[in-house]
């Protein structure tokens, strides 16, 4: 049966941005799989409810595997929105959708059918070319109350606490991250790429601390920054704490 529409309406299509997690896997799979596996064993949840993207850019590796790869993930409970990276051979309706870029904001105008247009006459055309686009400001926010156990932050550029992070709570920041308080939850700055981001807080009671990629859990953090004033940076790809009292 056809569906006749008396009065039709434009369906309206918009663009959303969301911050998503990106995982790079590393070969042999097995190997990056148990490491996954204990990141996953010391921060519970850690992955639950939080959209991932799978980057498999430079990795020799076939369709097959890949697919292997994804159903692993899933049987963990990490489900990967999108692939970036693959080969348009690699990927079909059994995988996640190629994703490329990273955010697409503002509305999207439904597509119309256009006219049948003549065929154009060639012509030389001298192009010019555009002007760079003035830099856009990277979003900063502040909370000015504490972050409670199950809370979320995101913001893509710093993040600053006027306040503490409960156990279970996460603040995820593109920049850097200041909390004027106690950090018992999670702390990931620099998720955008951004390798010079730091992580301050006045009192360190950590379950999760990370900065483009590198993590420490509460077990891997040095005893004799508890309970202090601390700082988190990398050098490199060490990452580095130290008191600033």
């Amino acid at each position: 049966m056809t569906a006749v529409l008396t009065q039709p309406r434009p369906i309206r299509l918009k663009g959303r941005s969301y911050l998503a997690l990106t995982l790079t896997p590393e070969l042999p799979f097995e190997d990056w799989l148990v490491r996954l596996d204990d990141l996953a064993g010391r921060s519970a949840g850690f992955f639950l409810r939080r959209p991932v993207v799978l980057d498999v850019e430079g990795l020799e590796i076939d369709r097959a595997q890949l697919r292997d790869l994804v159903g692993k993930l899933g049987a963990r409970n990490v489900r990967i929105m999108g692939i970036e990276g693959a080969r348009p051979s690699m990927l079909g309706n059994d995988l996640p959708p190629a994703m490329s870029g990273g955010k697409t904001t503002g509305d999207i105008e439904e597509p119309t059918a256009e006219p049948a247009k003549e065929a154009p006459v060639a012509e030389s055309v001298a192009v010019t070319p555009a002007a760079p686009l003035p830099a856009k400001a990277v979003a900063s926010i502040i909370v000015t109350q504490p972050v409670r156990s199950g809370q979320s932050i995101f913001a893509e550029g710093d993040v600053t606490i006027v306040g503490s992070v409960a156990s279970g709570a996460e603040v995820i920041a593109g920049g850097s991250i200041h909390i004027y308080g106690t950090l018992r939850g999670r702390a990931m700055a620099g998720t955008l790429g951004n390798a010079e981001a730091r992580i301050f807080c006045r009192k360190l009671e950590a379950e999760l601390v990370g900065i483009d990629g590198y993590y420490k859990t509460a077990e891997d953090l040095e005893p004799s920054l508890r309970g202090k004033p601390v700082q988190f940076w990398l050098e490199g790809e060490t990452f580095t704490g130290g008191s600033l009292a």
